[in-house]
């Protein structure tokens, strides 16, 4: 079994049908969101979202990689206390685990 062939356009009614996705993905949360009131108990869960997904995506990735990778986000996180730059954290969070793997950790 083969696909049939896209033609010349096939590769931008691709993107063309993926941007048009993502825009879908990204207005139903906005459209969902106006049907539930938000209460004090919704606003609060709503505040400690993205302190979740953080935690949610970064943990794992530091069980995986190792001691270098808890270093590099405690240096991150340390940067981001004292100086308030992403910038600056995400230099020293990758400074933090070359040096890391240059000592071998």
């Amino acid at each position: 079994m083969s696909l049939p062939d896209p033609g010349p356009w096939g590769a931008t009614l691709a993107i063309l049908a993926m941007a048009l996705a993502t825009y879908l993905c990204r207005i139903s949360g906005v459209v969902l969101m106006g049907f539930i009131p938000l209460t004090p108990r919704v606003r609060r869960g709503l505040a400690a979202l993205p302190g979740s997904i953080v935690v949610a995506t970064v943990l794992p990735l530091v069980e995986r990689l190792g001691l270098a990778a808890a270093l590099a986000l405690v240096a991150a996180i340390g940067s981001m206390v004292f100086r308030r730059s992403e910038l600056l954290a995400l230099i020293v969070g990758m400074g933090a685990v070359s040096a890391a793997r240059a000592f071998g950790l």
